[in-house]
């Protein structure tokens, strides 16, 4: 097992062998966590939100969704949740986004896709890589007439998620450093990633 801190604003990569678990822990509470995967030996394979929401049937994920590739294949399953629902929807955080929704003041300032780029390039990958992501954690409710909202999380202080894979997966995350609407409480914090174990007679 190994236990990683990532902390406030930054990004982390792992892979994870198949039949091996991940566990994301919310150190602080309402903390989001983008998430992309990807096959660790064919990073054309990758997380599809379109493909993952089919097979749930639910643009929301919990214990027992499976994270599909664009192959409809699965990458990963949430085998624990202790929040209850995870959006997959609002896409990642970005100087433009950002410039878009909350001014051009804010140009200047890091974003998820930064994070993903930079830890992406460690593995040969680059933007035509990044994909609409998961964002653990973050409560993105969506109204009668189809309206997304960002509105408070729904974790709080040591709660977790924890995924198994189901191949060998690489994984990218983006502590989200977001400050201009609630996902992080208006305050990024640190979140932990622990990788355990494959079970016994899984392969390693």
């Amino acid at each position: 097992m190994s236990t990683t801190t990532v902390p406030a604003r930054a990004a982390w990569s792992s892979v994870v062998r198949t039949g091996q678990t991940l566990t994301i822990t919310d150190l602080h509470g309402n903390q989001a966590v983008d998430f992309l995967v990807y096959d660790a030996h064919d990073t054309s394979v990758r997380y599809s939100a379109p493909d993952t929401v089919h097979a749930q049937g639910s643009i929301f994920l919990t214990t027992g969704s499976v994270l599909m590739s664009n192959e409809h294949t699965p990458l990963m399953t949430l085998t624990a949740d202790d929040v209850g629902r995870h959006d997959t929807v609002g896409g990642a955080c970005s100087k433009e986004s950002n410039s878009l929704r909350y001014g051009h003041h804010t140009w200047s300032q890091h974003a998820c896709v930064d994070n993903f780029l930079a830890e992406g390039a460690k593995h040969g990958l680059g933007k035509r890589d990044l994909v609409s992501n998961i964002n653990w954690y973050m409560n993105v409710p969506v109204e009668k007439d189809g309206t997304l909202g960002i509105v408070d999380g729904l974790s709080a202080p040591g709660l977790k998620l924890t995924l198994r894979a189901e191949r060998d997966v690489l994984v990218l995350v983006s502590n989200c450093p977001q400050i201009n609407n609630p996902c992080n409480g208006f305050e990024p914090t640190a979140v932990e990633m622990t990788i355990g174990a494959a079970a016994s007679g899984a392969d390693a």
